[in-house]
């Protein structure tokens, strides 16, 4: 029995209330801040060509992705990893699949400049604010006007707004027993059993560690995940385990978007990174428990500039 065989099995005996904890219901932000980082979170500025948004990927009406295997940036070009949810990011201990951000600021930042997706020169979108409405509204909050800084800034104190509380599994956690089915409390058990919550635990049930991705199988992965940061060899395949949270809205799954159909996600992890047999009926069951992650969206939504 290997060592992480043996760290499923410890976890797995845990009580529920040690590994997973309820988002809270509000969270502290600065205001004004909020809506100057809306507007830039909605605003094609921010690209280029003027084509591209924040938004655009995270598309605060689908579940805060664009449901597409890999996004779409600039003249059409593509990435090469999955849009991950802005949703709740806030509760990740590091951003990107590959953890190569360490706050949401510099999330925010990064595709600004991504040649693949927006292609901006940061620079460049500095003056280019400088020359609109922003110059002022970024005057009124900051003493230094637009900088790259205050920029992820903004971004980052309205993406702390995109949280999710209240998800029939949260209000599990605080008491109200009844409110999931027999089939979802069964589908709970059987995530604790089968290991899944040795990864997927935290406030986010996951964004809080890395972990390979193919333990006991060949994923058949192009990426290297944290190796093409790190250079280190241990790192190959590993990625930031992502957030269960709202995961019936994000699809499709994995840092590549293998597949649309959560049921098979669920075999393909029962498979790759437990090394267990699965039944249908315990997919399902599984499947149906993490529907109960769907938790409330902002009061707007997040839908109007």
């Amino acid at each position: 029995m290997n060592k992480f065989t043996l760290y499923l099995l410890f976890q797995t005996v845990l009580c529920a209330a040690d590994l997973i904890t309820p988002i809270p219901t509000t969270i502290n932000v600065d205001e004004e801040k909020v809506a100057l980082g809306k507007a830039l979170f909605f605003d094609t500025k921010l690209s280029k060509d003027n084509t591209i948004s924040c938004a655009t990927c995270h598309q605060l009406d689908n579940g805060g992705v664009d449901h597409l295997a890999v996004s779409i940036g600039v003249n059409g070009q593509t990435g090469s990893r999955n849009a991950p949810t802005v949703y709740n990011a806030v509760f990740n201990f590091k951003q990107f699949w590959d953890g190569r951000a360490g706050t949401l600021q510099e999330q925010a930042l990064g595709p600004i400049e991504n040649p693949v997706e927006m292609a901006h020169n940061l620079d460049k979108l500095i003056m280019e604010l400088n020359s609109s409405a922003y110059k002022s509204e970024f005057e009124a909050i900051y003493k230094e006007g637009v900088t790259k800084e205050n920029i992820g800034d903004a971004i980052a104190e309205y993406e702390k707004t995109l949280i999710t509380p209240n998800a029939p599994f949260d209000l599990y956690l605080k008491g109200n027993l009844n409110i999931l089915t027999k089939e979802e409390k069964e589908g709970y058990e059987l995530f604790k059993t089968k290991g899944c919550i040795a990864c997927h635990q935290g406030i986010n049930l996951g964004g809080n560690s890395y972990n390979k991705f193919g333990i006991y199988q060949d994923s058949n992965s192009t990426d290297l995940g944290r190796y093409n940061i790190t250079h280190n060899e241990r790192d190959k395949y590993y990625f930031k385990v992502p957030s269960l949270r709202n995961v019936e809205k994000t699809a499709p799954y994995f840092h590549d978007g293998r597949t649309k159909d959560l049921k098979e996600a669920v075999s393909i992890m029962s498979q790759y990174q437990l090394g267990r047999k699965i039944t249908k009926d315990e997919i399902n069951k599984i499947v149906l428990f993490l529907k109960s992650l769907n938790g409330e969206l902002p009061a707007e939504d997040g839908l109007n500039k």
